[in-house]
């Protein structure tokens, strides 16, 4: 057999067929063309699902008549001309691959007029190697591209195409993505002359977020929070859903690095984890995020759709997402999570719910609240003697008057009322961990109300009924008491720092040449984390010595996926995550029980709590701690004013 150079009409189809596997695949390079030339504004027309046809017409700055037929030439582009630009290239498509590719399979029409150009040129093809010379057109400035009869000269791709319905669903997906990733260009979609989308400019933050919304659906936007952060030479902006908005589906994420969607490994795994302490089991959750990165340090040349890029620096980006996200959804509170217009609710809602609210505040007395008051179980008593202190602070004396009469009866109360299956010896109490954040806020002096409001009773022992200026709060009291056991011993852990116990027996274990090195470079790590491993030879390590909370753990599948992680991802937090799953354990056995009855002030001493408790909105297995019935879902409820 004799080596041949292949012709370049059958090399063009063999490229078409890693740069388009479907009617989206063509949007996809035609819209990032569009973009690429500065288009303001996109208008698409697709039929039947984009198999029949796709127009794609934009406003950008369009091509010369002698530039035409290069622009469906291989790799002809006005985007890069060195290595140089490929390593700082900002522009979507740089191979120039897409537009002949395209062309080589559909009848393709081609008409642009450039800025500052009297007339318009347009080049049309039907598959073939060639084309003919432009002929010249009425067209505005800018570009058209219309592709029609997909894969008509290529049956066997075109047999796998899906029905008009799935294809357009993928085509529409495609648009969506890149509409998010271009908030200042407007994008018009009509499917069989049908209005699909129509998106128009967004030049304020308030018109992208209303773009977000038409997108991905109002329910997002309302749940969601806006991520600014910035930091070792990256920038990441965009939303965030709540953790009570989880998805059974990872149908609902958007990453744009400097403007292109990708999808990586990296970024996924880093999200996750800063989810990790907030989310429900086997849900995912919804964001759309922007990530700004020196084009230098990113590899958008990774993949011939250029889905995945590689970063340079793996584990910066994984460390900065991860802190950026977890902070985030750490400072979460639960004022953030009511409507923004509950300052003015008020005048909205029936007078009589503001007097009633007036005269809560009296009667609760809470210009200095005092934390919750309630004992733990023998699990955090285990905590103290594990790390040779108890870690809590003495409660400080009550106030004077009314309020010290209410902490008297507090007491009095926790001492009296104490669930019996608690089992311990030690009245251990929450109280002096909180007072580490002291609210100071005389609320009888501002007339304002806390955003969780003030109790009124307990619910089957189980919820606690509380009214703000917006409503009726519910809270679970377990779960709200849980989360705040939990984020306390997290910070006594942090504290104490991590005390590590010697093995009477060291572990030796095998692991790969590869793994052994990892464990080498990031012995310090391991040391600061509480394990001591050395190596024994070039496929064995040992452990001598472990974290105490982790005595009892699987210590050597820890090791394994921690070296794991450190290869793929340059970090892990496997060891964190394996101490604060026994703290969870903990706090779940040593929060209040359903049933344990609680008095008022017992009731406004946990609701000030969780306004100040980090991620206090969720429990440690992730579900919700309180919601909110307003006024207006009320009266809703009652048939009120219709």
């Amino acid at each position: 057999m004799y080596i041949k150079q292949l012709p370049s009409h059958l090399i063009n189809q063999i490229a078409a067929g890693e740069v388009v596997e479907r009617p989206a695949s063509a949007i996809k390079e035609l819209l990032e063309n569009s973009l690429d030339a500065g288009a303001t504004q996109i208008d698409i027309d697709v039929e039947q699902g984009g198999v029949k046809r796709i127009r794609v017409r934009d406003n950008g700055r369009g091509i010369s008549k002698e530039d035409l037929p290069l622009a469906l030439s291989r790799h002809a582009t006005s985007k890069i001309a060195s290595l140089d630009d490929l390593e700082h290239v900002l522009s979507f498509g740089f191979r120039g691959e897409a537009l002949p590719s395209i062309a080589s399979i559909s009848r393709l029409t081609l008409s642009s007029r450039e800025e500052g150009a009297e007339q318009a040129w347009q080049l049309q093809g039907s598959g073939q190697e060639s084309f003919d010379d432009p002929e010249p057109c009425s067209h505005a400035v800018g570009t058209t591209i219309d592709v029609r009869d997909l894969f008509f000269n290529v049956p066997a791709r075109r047999k796998f195409l899906k029905t008009e319905k799935t294809e357009f669903r993928h085509l529409e997906d495609v648009v969506k993505k890149v509409a998010l990733s271009r908030f200042e260009t407007g994008f018009t979609l009509r499917h069989n002359q049908k209005t699909v989308l129509n998106l128009r400019p967004a030049t304020t933050i308030e018109m992208a977020e209303r773009r977000v919304s038409e997108i991905c659906g109002p329910a997002f936007t309302e749940q969601s929070i806006r991520v600014e952060h910035e930091g070792a030479e990256l920038r990441l902006t965009g939303w965030i859903g709540l953790p009570t908005f989880s998805r059974s589906q990872a149908d609902l994420q958007y990453f744009y690095v400097n403007h292109r969607i990708v999808k990586d490994r990296v970024v996924t795994h880093a999200v996750r984890q800063a989810y990790q302490d907030v989310l429900y089991h086997g849900r995912h959750p919804a964001y759309v995020l922007f990530l700004d990165i020196d084009p230098a340090k990113v590899d958008v040349n990774a993949h011939p759709t250029k889905h995945e890029v590689r970063f340079r620096e793996s584990s910066l980006v994984h460390g900065f997402l991860y802190r950026s996200l977890h902070r985030t959804l750490a400072d979460i509170r639960p004022q953030d999570q009511l409507s923004d217009d509950a300052s003015g609710s008020e005048s909205t809602a029936d007078q009589s719910t503001a007097n009633s609210l007036k005269a809560s505040l009296n009667y609760a007395s809470m210009s200095e609240q005092r934390p919750l008051h309630i004992p733990v179980n023998q699990q955090v008593d285990l905590y103290r003697r594990l790390h040779g202190s108890d870690g809590v602070a003495e409660t400080p004396a009550p106030s004077s008057g009314q309020n010290s009469q209410a902490f008297t009866q507090l007491n009095t109360n926790t001492n009296t009322n104490t669930n019996t299956n608690t089992n311990t010896n030690t009245n251990t109490s929450l109280a002096g961990g909180m007072h580490s954040m002291p609210v100071q806020v005389d609320h009888e002096t501002t007339g304002e109300a806390p955003p969780l409001g003030f109790a009124l009773a307990q619910l089957h022992g189980i919820f606690i009924l509380a009214q703000n200026t917006q409503g009726l709060i519910v809270v679970d009291m377990h779960a709200a008491h849980e989360r705040i056991t939990y984020e306390y011993l997290k910070r006594s852990m942090s504290a104490d720092s991590i005390r590590s116990q010697p093995l009477l027996v060291p572990l030796a274990i095998s692991v790969s040449k590869k793994e052994a090195d990892c464990s080498d470079t990031n012995s310090e790590t391991f040391e600061r984390l509480g394990f001591k491993i050395d190596r024994l030879s070039p496929e064995k390590i040992t452990i001598r010595a472990v974290p105490s909370l982790l005595k009892n753990a699987d210590v050597e599948g820890l090791v394994r996926d921690v070296l794991s992680d450190l290869i793929t991802h340059g970090s892990s937090q496997r060891i964190q995550e394996a101490m604060n799953e026994i703290l969870s354990t903990m706090a779940c056995h040593g929060s209040v029980r359903a049933n344990h009855r609680l008095t008022i002030p017992e009731m406004n001493a946990l609701l000030r709590d969780m306004e100040r408790t980090e991620r206090s909105g969720q429990c440690n297995h992730g579900r919700p701690t309180w919601t909110q019935l307003s006024v207006d879902q009320l009266d809703k409820l009652f048939m009120r004013g219709q």
